[in-house]
């Protein structure tokens, strides 16, 4: 998996410059926004779908725009029309890429793009482009990281065939199921990205073709940045070119790997995060609960993992040993298991560092929880000398679950505390980093209406 090498989290978001009318003084000034068309061998729909676009910009977009053609290894004539609309069409240019990959070519457009706003769409236009100004509203304002347009939502209107309407829901479920994605559409071609947020989050994704914008989202959405979704009319393109049965199978393969990768904490989606607010008063707030409801679910699947697994060590420790040795060991082992588990699924830490002692930590934890079922095991015999098996099994299950909030509540406390919210130490005092936002770039615009 690509790395991250980037100091520091994101800054705060901040709206953007409001554009200024065209002025001399200014003749150079960047787009807005910058509408990458991705095309291979689209020699047909090219030219018209173009010319709709620029239409459409120059009548109802009120602030600067560019349109760029990505001709990803085209073979037919598009570079060459590609070229002429560049030449002939107003704040229209022309990309080419001698590798074919619809990722790969929005990858090298964006990261080398000066404009704050970065979308792409696909040629046939298939979104209602009253969607875009929407769309990008959001990313303009400083609400929203990322902004996708979605076909499967209450209010959208779709017109397409059974089999693709089929293979986007299911695609979509296969999202929610293994990656726990929660944005509704994941393939539709009609997305949005502020150019911050794509500086620090292109270099984690690594597909370079179909995959690439729902390894986008997944990754953004792990690392807690906000997704703006745009419910879209859409007529599905008959003509269009795309091998569904090729490319569900690369995706797939994609689902797989980056699953892997979030599992195995190989990503540092740290490097993503938002302050708080915009206000720099939120820079120093502490305490702030962070993340609580999904430490919770972490911690209960975990819970529920670690103990059948302790269950099932019981169980193969009793066949040779004593109910407390049996009990002792199995506890021991399991320990082990949830520490490093909740510290890498519920807890978000990542790499070697504290390892040890968070390690050492967890077996002071699981020094109560030994306490607890030891003791309800003694109490058992105490009181029925001749227990059965699953009346012991009964009693420790029960004993767990009165440890649980305890051990849920050291371990977010004492042993994976979030130290984004720590208290400055008495008697230091804060650098200029915790204190104050990261400095933005600043831009100056045209109104595209000053023409």
């Amino acid at each position: 998996m690509p790395t991250d090498s980037s100091p520091g989290a994101l800054p705060t978001r901040e709206h953007l410059p409001t554009p200024v009318a065209a002025h001399p003084a200014h003749p150079a000034a960047p787009p807005v926004l910058d509408i990458v068309i991705p095309v291979h061998n689209e020699e047909k729909d090219l030219p018209p779908s173009v010319r709709r676009l620029h239409d459409h910009l120059t009548r109802t977009f009120p602030y600067r725009f560019r349109i760029t053609i990505a001709d990803n290894a085209s073979t037919d004539t598009t570079p060459e029309i590609a070229a002429h609309l560049a030449a002939h069409v107003p704040d229209v240019r022309h990309v080419r890429l001698e590798e074919k990959g619809r990722g790969r070519a929005l990858r090298a457009v964006w990261s080398a793009s000066d404009a704050p706003v970065l979308a792409y769409m696909d040629v046939d236009l298939s979104t209602d482009l009253n969607a875009l100004l929407p769309l990008v509203a959001p990313l303009i304002s400083g609400h929203s990281d990322l902004a996708i347009g979605s076909r499967l939502a209450r209010s959208s209107r779709v017109v397409r065939g059974g089999k693709r309407e089929f293979v986007s829901r299911a695609y979509n479920l296969i999202l929610r199921g293994s990656l726990h994605a929660r944005f509704s559409d994941a393939q539709c071609g009609f997305k949005a990205i502020r150019a911050d947020v794509a500086r620090a989050l292109l270099p984690l994704v690594e597909d370079t073709g179909w995959f690439f914008d729902t390894e986008m989202l997944v990754l953004a959405e792990r690392a807690g940045l906000r997704i703006h979704e745009v419910p879209v009319d859409w007529v599905d393109d008959p003509d269009s070119t795309v091998h569904i049965v090729k490319t569900a199978a690369e995706d797939l393969k994609g689902v797989w790997r980056v699953g892997r990768a979030l599992a195995v904490g190989a990503l540092p989606l740290d490097r993503l995060v938002r302050p708080f607010g915009d206000d720099p008063r939120d820079r120093a707030l502490t305490g702030v609960p962070r993340t609580l409801p999904r430490q919770l679910v972490g911690f209960c699947v975990v819970g529920v993992l670690s103990t059948v697994f302790y269950l099932l060590l019981y169980s193969a420790f009793r066949t040779f040993t004593g109910s407390q040795a049996a009990n002792a060991l199995a506890l021991l082992v399991s320990a082990v298991a949830n520490t490093a588990a909740n510290r890498r699924l519920t807890f978000g830490v990542r790499g070697r560092a504290r390892a040890v002692r968070h390690q050492a930590q967890g077996l002071v934890v699981f020094a109560i929880g030994l306490a607890l079922t030891s003791g309800s095991l003694a109490a058992l015999d105490a009181a029925a000398e001749d227990a059965s098996h699953g009346t012991e099994l009964a009693v420790l299950v029960v004993a767990n679950l009165a440890a649980t909030v305890l051990r849920f509540l050291l371990l977010r406390a004492w042993v994976f505390p979030d130290r984004r919210t720590e208290p400055t130490p008495a008697g230091t005092e804060p650098t200029p980093a915790d204190t104050e936002p990261t400095p933005s770039p600043t831009y100056t615009y045209e109104m595209r209406n000053s023409r």
